[in-house]
């Protein structure tokens, strides 16, 4: 079985204009929310083998929160910020984990989430926790099919 686990990162502080994109850290609510939708995810019985995360403060700020509550390293992979739906989705696949957690932006991964659940998730906000499932042995046997079974969760 393949477990793809998609997180938009957590709600960022915009209140300094002159800090580049890169570096704005969470808000008091992405502080809040990141712990709160990692600890639901872990719940679920889901433990993922590798998180992957964007390199942008709050991507990594929101995937250290994921990666405290699975005890699991954040792996930085710099191609993650920005990166287009199909970047994440590859990234992914490549890593060979069965079970992988991928933290970075949009609009990649609201355009990856619609993608991968036939448009039922029209849009990852903020903090968001897409899974999708596949009865398959590989990532070899997932790009070309849709996945088993999918689940969305926001933090509101």
């Amino acid at each position: 079985m393949i477990r793809l686990v998609l997180v938009r990162h957590a709600k960022s502080d915009w209140g300094d204009p002159d800090l580049d994109d890169h570096d704005r850290p969470l808000n008091d609510r992405g502080m809040r929310d990141a712990p709160r939708m990692a600890r639901a995810l872990a719940e679920t019985g889901f433990r993922p083998e590798l998180i992957l995360s964007s390199t942008a403060l709050r991507a990594r700020t929101t995937a250290e929160a994921f990666g405290a509550a699975f005890d699991v390293a954040v792996n930085l992979d710099p191609e993650l910020y920005g990166a287009p739906a199909r970047t994440l989705f590859e990234k992914a696949a490549a890593s060979g984990a069965r079970q992988v957690i991928v933290v970075a932006h949009d609009p990649g991964m609201s355009a990856l989430a619609a993608s991968l659940s036939d448009d039922g998730i029209e849009h990852m906000p903020t903090c968001a926790v897409a899974t999708f499932r596949w009865d398959a042995p590989d990532w070899d046997h997932v790009a070309p099919q849709e996945p088993d079974d999918w689940t969305f969760d926001t933090p509101r």
